[in-house]
């Protein structure tokens, strides 16, 4: 299978890793019983921790879906290469990195590697022009 696909079965499983880790943290904060409602009333503040997990969450879906989409594409169009492959490694291990920095709250590192992982679907999207 192409390096690609593997590395996008791989961001699927990452993304499954941002999910849970956000709610956990969400759950133990505000319990099973408002995890199981509707959530239709307003709840307390999340912790700064708990925010943060679920803006990289947040985050790491705003780049899935055109990491996927390049993926894909690169594969399907038969214009697959060492550096499409690279590309998508990078971004797999770039978003396995920014998960840890956002929930610490690393500043400017995290901004780095989120860079990283758009300049890596970029070289996925250029070769495909």
């Amino acid at each position: 299978m192409a390096t690609e696909l593997t590395m996008l079965a791989w961001a699927m499983l990452l993304g499954f890793v941002y999910i849970f880790a956000a709610s956990t943290v969400v759950t133990r904060e505000r319990g099973m019983k408002w995890n199981a409602s509707a959530r239709d009333d307003s709840s307390k503040p999340l912790s700064p921790l708990a925010g943060r997990l679920q803006r990289a969450q947040s985050n790491f879906f705003e780049t899935f879906p055109f990491f996927a989409a390049a993926a894909i594409a690169v594969v399907l169009a038969g214009r697959g290469s060492d550096t499409t492959a690279l590309a998508a490694q990078v971004y797999f291990w770039a978003r396995v990195v920014y998960l840890p920095l956002y929930a610490a709250g690393v500043p400017y590192v995290r901004s780095l590697v989120w860079l990283v992982s758009i300049v890596a679907i970029l070289a996925m999207v250029f070769a495909l022009l």
